[in-house]
């Protein structure tokens, strides 16, 4: 992973992104790690596994309250229940 400070980021722009086509890119604003940069690629990737991990999560949770005895209609009345 290449480091850059926030000066150099600002200096070396174009630098940057060639470099984030090829491999995450920190930046540093007075030693502290403050961002990263990416190429839309491995953002798009992280997008889709991201993706994926919370429709198998959606599913267990699903599974889960239908062995737990909860029906759509149950769902619904707690939705509802306000009080």
């Amino acid at each position: 992973m290449r480091i850059f400070s926030a000066t150099q980021a600002k200096q070396e722009f174009a630098s940057l992104l060639d470099a984030a086509q090829h491999e995450p890119v920190l930046i540093r604003r007075q030693g502290r790690d403050i961002a990263v940069i990416i190429s839309m690629q491995d953002f798009e990737a992280l997008r889709r596994y991201r993706l994926a991990e919370l429709r198998q999560t959606s599913e267990q949770v699903g599974a889960e309250a239908i062995k737990a005895g909860l029906t759509e209609e149950k769902l619904a009345a707690l939705l509802l229940d306000r009080t």
